[in-house]
């Protein structure tokens, strides 16, 4: 019995270490990634239909209020997207833009919202 819990263990063991990989090999693609603002701002149309909107709020699937995106912080804007893209956030218009986007999508649109300010020519939150 020893012998057959003991190979479940080590099994077991690997597999962990085999999860720890893969995330480690998908952050340190993700980290390569350089977010371009340039590049974001022609990426971000679908973005402006509803977060362009001062005080838009949805009526489906519940009553929301859009957050406005310039001047927010890049790392918390990519989050947010791979969140929304792999389903760990909860909104379903979101999730549907969100699993269109590359890896470097995400990264150019955290890049374009996060370097705008309120004075902004094309700001969106203005």
């Amino acid at each position: 019995m020893n012998r057959f819990v003991g190979k479940h263990v080590v099994i077991a063991a690997m597999s962990v270490l085999a999860g720890f990989a893969a995330t480690s090999a998908a952050t340190v693609q993700a980290a390569d990634i350089a977010g371009n603002a340039k590049a974001g701002q022609g990426k971000v149309a679908m973005c402006i239909g509803c977060h362009g909107i001062p005080d838009y709020r949805t009526a489906y699937p519940e009553v929301y209020r859009v957050p406005m995106l310039g001047g927010q912080n890049q790392t918390y804007l990519e989050n947010a997207l791979h969140a929304y893209k792999k389903g760990d956030r909860h909104f379903d218009t979101m999730h549907a833009v969100a699993v269109s986007l590359s890896d470097q999508d995400i990264a150019d649109i955290a890049a374009y919202y996060s370097a705008q300010t309120s004075s902004s020519k094309n700001n969106p939150d203005k």
